[in-house]
């Protein structure tokens, strides 16, 4: 799979990234795993989903194969590589494009534990070495 570049990508509504939460989760999917998934979080009709579906691939999010009289969804896009560029949006938009102030925020409003402090302490680290 090639590297997608997100920014000519049309952003996800709520209901959509929790679609493509679940496609990530299972892989390749129909309408009807997606919807049962769904449906243990919250109520959403078939044709919500198969409408919802049908215009992520419009997005390039998603593609499909057809399997027997089905279609059968898979991601265009990493979840890590959409994560990340969530975060760079929210470091643009909520942090001035300062990612400190992110990592600020995280400490003083979440805090870290001591595993966690030392995990971003090595990724930093070898981040510096490359």
């Amino acid at each position: 799979m090639s590297k997608p570049d997100l920014r000519n990508k049309t952003a996800l509504s709520r209901a959509q990234r929790e679609v493509m939460e679940v496609i990530w989760d299972l892989g390749e999917v129909g309408v009807a795993e997606v919807t049962q998934a769904l449906n243990r979080q919250r109520p959403m009709a078939r044709n919500t989903v198969r409408t919802l579906m049908e215009r992520m691939e419009e997005k390039s999010w998603l593609t499909h194969r057809v399997v027997g009289r089905s279609f059968v969804y898979s991601a265009t896009v990493p979840r890590e590589e959409s994560l990340g560029q969530r975060v760079m949006d929210m470091v643009d938009k909520a942090c001035g494009g300062k990612p400190e102030k992110l990592m600020l925020a995280l400490m003083q409003y979440r805090g870290l534990s001591e595993d966690e402090a030392k995990r971003i302490r090595k990724m930093l680290d070898e981040a510096k070495e490359k």
